[in-house]
């Protein structure tokens, strides 16, 4: 390729001294490679017989294939320079089950604008498990739920998401405007299993404790509509963000006084050589999605009511 490159200018200038100037050598390497690549080749590239320089018939037809090799190779270079810097290819990235329909799709919209050319394989996995998948090489890059073990990943931005409690509509702690963690003692409360986020279940019992929240019992729930079915039976009370408040009009959601319960949630990658290219940028804009929906949920937060929970409006179509 480097032979086609020297021929393409000497074709150009048709004047070997200006050929070697405009490439920044010497005219004898120049006409040396030039005759190495004509004997390679089997056949004169050029007419030295009158006064200047011509291309003979088989530099001219060696001209226009020269251009197009030339421009496939720049193409094979940039493609290149795209996949190492993690343009193209495939991304296995694991996000937790509790991951909003909003999210996702943001998060989706978000890695298509800026690497059109990844496919993002997006897979709902707790954070238990992709820490063994990102150990074994089964996920590329994770969304987890903090604190994790880190000693062979390397951690994104973390979001901090401050969490209420959701209650039964018809108790009265509903009634108030927040609500502190001792307030609930003497409820059941209702978690995800402790396998889907070890360090974040531990920190949960052990912030409710200090703050004088003894569960009478711990309830597991993996998916949303089995922790508000719970709830609603008055089998325990949840932590959530709000959003699942909003699912089920027989309970309520409330903050918690002095945001007591912060879920940090980020990226989390393998260290080394072997990482992929994408996983950090996909860190970065996974933490960038997660800010703004958590602002955005703020924003949408239900507000206490003013007096007791009103009876429920039916409306017959």
């Amino acid at each position: 390729m480097r032979h086609l490159r020297l021929f393409v200018t000497v074709a150009d200038e048709l004047h070997f001294s200006r050929a070697a100037e405009r490439l920044g050598m010497a005219q004898p390497p120049l006409s040396q490679a030039i005759r190495r690549l004509e004997k390679e080749l089997g056949a004169e590239l050029f007419d030295r017989s009158g006064r200047g320089v011509r291309l003979s018939a088989a530099g001219t037809a060696l001209l226009e294939e020269a251009h197009e090799l030339l421009a496939r190779e720049e193409r094979l270079r940039a493609l290149a320079r795209r996949a190492a810097a993690g343009g193209l290819g495939t991304l296995r990235a694991g996000v937790p089950p509790d991951t909003t329909a909003a999210v996702l799709s943001a998060l989706l919209a978000a890695c298509a604008e800026h690497a059109p050319g990844l496919s993002v394989d997006l897979q709902e996995v707790t954070t238990g498990e992709q820490l063994r998948l990102l150990s074994s090489g089964g996920l590329d890059v994770g969304v987890v739920h903090h604190p994790v073990d880190a000693t062979d990943l390397c951690l994104g931005p973390g979001v901090p998401l401050d969490l209420g409690v959701v209650l039964p509509r018809t108790s009265p702690l509903a009634r108030l405007p927040e609500v502190t963690l001792g307030e609930l003692s003497g409820h059941d409360l209702v978690l995800f299993p402790r396998a889907h986020a070890p360090g974040w279940y531990d920190r949960i019992l052990d912030v409710c404790r200090a703050a004088g929240f003894v569960p009478g019992r711990v309830r597991h729930a993996s998916n949303p509509e089995f922790l508000l079915a719970f709830v609603t039976a008055g089998h325990g009370v949840a932590f959530d963000q709000g959003p699942l408040a909003r699912k089920e009009p027989r309970v309520a959601w409330r903050p918690l006084a002095e945001r007591p319960l912060t879920l940090h949630i980020g990226g989390a990658w393998p260290t080394g050589r072997t990482a992929h290219p994408a996983a950090r940028r996909f860190a970065d804009l996974a933490a960038d999605v997660l800010a703004r929906d958590h602002t955005a949920t703020a924003r949408r937060a239900p507000h206490p009511p003013d007096g007791p929970p009103r009876p429920w409006s039916v409306v017959y179509g």
